[in-house]
């Protein structure tokens, strides 16, 4: 697996030409760093943020390529409202970054409340509802606003270091991080029909908000738990680092498609190219020999030739 590091004055498509690029979660850490780089990399590309909050006084961009959407990212219609006035104000949609999440909230599986009726309390859902459920909404809105341009377009996940190991300690935001890797390998064969790149970024820690949120027991900020931690020896990214890995995925456009971005220590290797040249190890000769006999089965309705269903 190599390591590599992007380099943003090479992003010659981002640079040359102006698109049209929607943000979830894009008025905070990782989604607001990417939109900083974004706009420096081209002040003309119009700027879509979908948040719950309106991005800090501090993030400058040309008003008439800016729009803001504030919404509860787990409301279908709220997040489709939001595509919906992208699409009307710019007239198409170019890349899509997946990016809306939060940490693990509470513990769900070893601590047991009771309901008002004295029975066991439905868990909290909340993890699953933001990181999966909204991803995959996010995901489906990206699609039907991409399949329609001629040359397709970008779409960007992201996953985390914990949807390739789990973390022990955060066991429905890794359920759900490894759903969104297998979200993207699911799609991105067919994505690629329809001249859409599906890609994942994976980033380990990360000094952003979402590092110390929903954690009673980390009562500092998330730089000071950061350069803790690595004192201790953990590797630590930076957010302009994970929107680095997201703007080379939109600028390789097709032949990002089904990459995998780990990212550690501001360093980069892609998982899936590994992985995917690695399967003999991993799954034994015998057993890849019988998937690969087995993949060609009729077990699933595949898309037809029409894929450019209109808006």
């Amino acid at each position: 697996m190599t390591i590599f590091e992007p380099n943003a004055q090479a992003f010659t498509t981002l640079k040359a030409t102006p698109k049209t690029i929607v943000i979830t979660g894009g008025s905070s850490g990782i989604g607001l760093a990417t939109a900083h780089l974004l706009s420096t990399l081209n002040p003309a590309h119009n700027l879509v943020l979908i948040d719950l909050n309106p991005p800090p006084s501090t993030f400058k961009h040309d008003p008439s390529h800016l729009l803001v959407h504030t919404c509860n990212i787990t409301s279908w219609a709220a997040q489709r409202s939001g595509f919906e006035a992208a699409y009307s104000r710019f007239g198409s949609i170019d890349c899509v970054f997946v990016n809306a999440g939060i940490a693990e909230y509470g513990e769900q599986f070893f601590t047991d409340e009771l309901d008002a009726n004295g029975k066991l309390k439905e868990p909290d859902r909340r993890v699953l509802n933001v990181d999966m459920d909204a991803a995959s909404d996010t995901t489906k809105l990206a699609i039907h606003y991409l399949r329609n341009n001629q040359e397709g377009g970008e779409i960007v996940l992201t996953a985390s270091l914990a949807g390739y190991l789990a973390s022990a300690g955060a066991p429905l935001y890794s359920a759900a991080k490894h759903g969104v890797v297998g979200l993207m390998r699911a799609l991105k064969q067919e994505c690629a029909k329809l001249g859409i790149s599906i890609s994942v970024i994976a980033p380990g820690i990360t000094v952003t908000p979402i590092l110390t949120s929903n954690n009673r027991r980390l009562s500092a900020p998330p730089d000071v738990y950061a350069k803790e931690m690595a004192a201790k020896g953990v590797p630590i990214n930076k957010p302009e680092s994970i929107a680095l890995a997201v703007c080379w995925l939109f600028n390789e456009q097709s032949k990002a498609n089904g990459a995998g971005l780990l990212i550690q220590g501001d360093k980069f290797a892609d998982l899936e190219r590994a992985l995917a040249k690695s399967r003999e190890q991993w799954m034994g000769k015998e057993m890849l020999a019988l998937f690969r006999g087995g993949r060609s089965a009729p077990l699933f309705d595949r898309l037809g030739t029409d894929t450019k269903a209109k808006i």
